[in-house]
């Protein structure tokens, strides 16, 4: 039963997008679990497959994780095959990401595991209440972006 939304405070609003968060999470980890891979590698490998060849701080960058986290677990996809590593043309100092056939087969299976949870996810949500918290969503994105660059 919906609770009423009168007189809500910043800090409640947060207490509900956090159990929001975890839930969604929770989730996706169960769904990514059953394709046997762990959220953070299979958004790296899905991430090197669109944007590849890629460097590791823009990789880091673009899955919003430190690039020490993104360097050892890119150590492991590579070690499993998933990854590899190339020298760039443009800058010999400079090291490329791209997928192996084996990642890129399993970007697929991941995305469309990730593309399922999400379907269940938001199942309960009208077509309106997705727009709109996809707006609410961009507007919180972009202030903390706008902050971060003060």
């Amino acid at each position: 039963m919906p609770h009423a939304n009168k007189g809500l405070t910043a800090a409640q609003v947060a207490d509900e997008f956090s159990r929001a968060a975890k839930v969604l999470v929770r989730h996706f980890n169960e769904r990514l679990g059953e394709h046997g891979v762990s959220t953070p590698r299979s958004r790296l490998v899905v991430e090197v497959a669109r944007s590849q060849p890629v460097r590791l701080t823009e990789l880091a960058l673009a899955v919003g994780i430190a690039q020490g986290t993104a360097s050892t677990l890119v150590e492991a996809l590579v070690r499993d095959g998933l990854l590899e590593r190339q020298t760039s043309a443009d800058d010999r100092r400079s090291v490329l990401l791209r997928v192996t056939e084996q990642g890129a087969a399993l970007a697929q299976d991941w995305t469309a595991g990730y593309e399922l949870a999400a379907e269940e996810l938001f199942r309960p949500l009208t077509p309106e209440q997705l727009s709109t918290l996809v707006d609410i969503l961009r507007t919180l994105s972009a202030g903390e972006a706008s902050a971060a660059g003060d």
